[in-house]
């Protein structure tokens, strides 16, 4: 039994039952992850920030599900990594480069490779990433920025990522088709 309360909009503290009606209304359904987060409505309210604002980086969609899966593959979350997955099928991403990102191997386009790698070295370093790594990222075409937009990726998707395990958060039943577990 966890000790974790899984909200509903209804049940959640004042300060996050809006919150939690807009997630529910983009996804059509209340991600077990977030209903998990609102018994902390600053933790929640932290996430959703930092994502959105991740959102809002230079980094295209397409890149920003490459950091985040980077993240999600490294710190184990199934949750994560199966609702990044079905983000990644919007996007019409290829089954390569799905399959290479879900199994934490390299990827078929050298430019997101350079990405990923990035931001395994951003995670591995904590943020002390060594010059010639910095500098195989800035020559695969991304700018300064993009360093620190990576930066705000993987504080964002850490906060999500240890919550899900911390919580145990169940796979929802829309993303069992995308169903995660780290290779052993």
């Amino acid at each position: 039994m966890s000790v974790f309360t899984e909200h509903t909009a209804e049940t959640a503290p004042a300060a996050v039952r809006r919150t939690m009606e807009g997630v529910q209304g983009r996804f059509g359904w209340l991600p077990t992850g977030v209903a998990l987060m609102a018994e902390s409505p600053q933790l929640l309210t932290g996430f959703l920030t930092a994502s959105a604002g991740f959102e809002q980086t230079d980094l295209a969609p397409l890149e920003r599900e490459v950091v985040i899966l980077a993240v999600s593959t490294t710190h184990e979350c199934h949750f994560c990594v199966a609702l990044h997955t079905g983000k990644l099928h919007q996007l019409g991403a290829s089954t390569e480069l799905i399959a290479a990102l879900r199994s934490a191997t390299e990827l078929p386009e050298l430019r997101l490779e350079a990405l990923r790698r990035f931001t395994l070295a951003v995670m591995e370093h904590r943020g002390a990433v060594p010059d010639d790594q910095l500098d195989d990222f800035l020559a695969a075409g991304y700018q300064p920025r993009h360093a620190l937009d990576v930066v705000l990726g993987v504080g964002a998707y850490t906060i999500s990522t240890f919550t899900n395990r911390l919580t145990r958060a169940p796979l929802d039943p829309p993303l069992a088709a995308h169903a995660w577990t780290p290779a052993a």
